[in-house]
């Protein structure tokens, strides 16, 4: 078998343990395959071995790879400039790293200007790291209080990344925590606010995310394999 469907189907295989564990089905998680620094023909090669669902990192790449993901769905996943928001409006099925008010803003007019209705997540600061973006649990409520407001954004649930792990267990405690956040902020759905989907959990991880109540993960390099940085 072709390398990149083994990892897929060995993927697909612990995505299928973690529900079973979790006494869940395993069509209650999607699987995202991060194709950041993944050429057109790797993106492929994954789409034939079934992915449906690909995350990328930057709004440059997500453009210019955009024809590869003919037939399947985009995520952005990365940090999102309010300069560069409109550029992936409209093409992304999700937008899962909405960290602010200003940029769910600027997504919101952007959609309205492409006459469609942009899926989001919100994207958790849940370690309460300083080097990474989003949104603090206690601001969370202020965010949804506000975000009835767009007619032009969807908030489909909440995305989180966790620390790097140091071992598969490692992140548990912090997903356990967005979970329970989940499932609390859940009873705030109105027009444009309904959440399930819970994206968490990365390669070395996702199968502890999804026992803690996953709904979505994103897997990159055990699927792609270490990723190549091009000299720049």
């Amino acid at each position: 078998m072709e390398p990149i469907a083994e990892n897929v189907k060995r993927g697909r295989e612990r995505i299928a343990e973690a529900c079973l564990r979790a006494g869940r089905p395993e069509t209650s998680v999607t699987l995202v395959a991060v194709s950041k620094t993944q050429s057109p023909e790797i993106i492929r090669r994954a789409y034939d071995a079934g992915v449906r669902d690909f995350g990328e990192n930057r709004v440059q790449e997500l453009i210019k790879k955009y024809p590869s993901y003919d037939g399947a769905r985009v995520h952005m996943i990365g940090h999102l400039q309010t300069n560069k928001a409109a550029l992936v409006t409209s093409r992304c099925a999700l937008i899962q790293s909405v960290d602010s008010i200003r940029l769910a803003q600027t997504i919101d007019r952007a959609a309205e200007k492409k006459g469609c209705v942009q899926n989001v997540l919100a994207e958790l600061n849940i370690a309460r790291e300083a080097d990474k973006s989003g949104l603090m649990p206690e601001a969370l409520d202020e965010f949804l209080d506000q975000f009835r407001e767009f007619s032009h954004l969807k908030l489909c649930g909440l995305m989180t990344i966790g620390p790097k792990p140091e071992n598969e267990q490692s992140n548990r405690k912090y997903f356990e925590k967005c979970y329970r956040i989940y499932v609390d902020k859940r009873a705030k759905t109105c027009n444009n606010i309904v959440l399930e989907i819970l994206s968490m959990g990365m390669s070395r991880d996702y199968a502890a995310a999804i026992e803690e109540g996953a709904t979505m993960v994103r897997v990159g390099t055990a699927i792609f394999g270490e990723r190549f940085y091009p000299a720049t």
